[in-house]
């Protein structure tokens, strides 16, 4: 047993506070992830510093019509949240297809956020791991690497985040809130995760003691719709080989609004700028699907035994835009 402290703040500044006070602390929210890795040996806290119970836990309209997140809302609270199935269908869909229905009543917001690689030589501590010991080695680039990353990898590194309800967050330009020793700051969502580079062990760009608060999701696309889509090996309880959070506009027979993020493939959740820009003003068709996702997946670097993620991404994302546009989408050429 490794003794730890533990704390209840009665507020977030409080919480900051103690965090920034010593190193090693970390925040407790529902402790699905941050736990386990204790077990494991993997995190070794001195204190634990719960915000469970702090006014973090509720969604709100926001005055422009989006939405705000509180950090400690449970992820199966969100998922059921009207105002989510009914305006960010996508990322509802993603909260139900991670985990279990028991996890999903514990897990959070911001702990679902901040959640850490499922990559067995990270969660291995007898195991070398750039993410966990940095300038240890990476193992997996030539050991068991079939659900690792395809896309945004580095020497150092080749782990992929492990959530669901990132992806769509991504997809639908979400802004995650900071309260940290130097004050308030904001994130968009597709730069709050890290690309491995030298420094895997940095996941996120989170400050030291600084604590997330909420999650600003920017009002509904007029016209658009979104969909959330999971390959993976078994049918419930299993992490992605490869997602997509997709949302679509299509007037008059061409794209007007496109967003496309995939998960599975990197370190972080991918945003398809490349696809997007290709599906922009195009008419929706099949051939220009194809196209756009196959243009985005042209930088990937598959390793020995996950080529096939790239075809199954191309797969999966081409068939969500069909979707999207209305059906299965038109096969004429332009």
């Amino acid at each position: 047993m490794r003794p730890f402290g533990y704390v209840r703040p009665s507020s977030t500044a409080e919480a900051v506070r103690l965090c920034a006070a010593g190193p090693q602390a970390r925040f407790l929210g529902g402790g699905t992830n941050l736990v386990d890795l204790m077990k494991l040996g993997v995190e070794r806290p001195r204190v634990l510093i719960d915000v469970a119970g702090l006014p973090l836990d509720r969604v709100t309209r926001t005055p422009d019509g989006g939405l705000g997140i509180g950090a400690t809302v449970r992820n199966s609270d969100l998922a059921a949240h009207p105002d989510v199935r009914e305006r960010y269908p996508a990322l509802s869909q993603a909260l139900l297809a991670g985990a279990s229905g028991q996890l999903r009543n514990t897990a959070t917001t911001g702990g679902n956020l901040l959640q850490r690689t499922r990559c067995r030589y990270f969660q291995d501590v007898s195991k070398p791991c750039n993410k966990r010991v940095p300038g240890s080695g990476c193992p997996a680039r030539e050991g068991t690497h079939r659900d690792l990353a395809v896309l945004g990898h580095s020497e150092e590194c080749v782990a992929t985040h492990p959530s669901d309800m990132a992806v769509a967050l991504a997809a639908f330009d979400a802004t995650v809130l900071l309260l940290g020793p130097e004050g308030e700051r904001s994130v968009h969502a597709t730069e709050f995760h890290r690309l491995p580079g030298r420094n895997p062990d940095q996941d996120t760009v989170i400050r030291p003691g600084e604590l997330i608060t909420e999650v600003v999701l920017p009002p509904p696309v007029p016209g658009a719709r979104s969909r959330y889509r999971k390959a993976r090996d078994r049918a419930s309880y299993a992490f992605a080989l490869a997602s997509v959070a997709a949302a679509l506009r299509v007037t008059d027979g061409r794209v007007t609004y496109a967003a496309l993020a995939f998960g599975g493939l990197a370190h972080r959740p991918w945003r398809a700028r490349r696809a997007e820009a290709g599906l922009l003003g195009a008419p929706a068709t099949s051939a220009v699907f194809e196209r756009a996702v196959a243009a985005e997946l042209a930088g990937a670097r598959p390793l020995r035994d996950n080529a096939f993620k790239v075809d199954l991404a191309r797969r999966l994302a081409v068939d969500v835009l069909g979707e999207l546009a209305g059906g299965p989408p038109s096969a004429h050429p332009e």
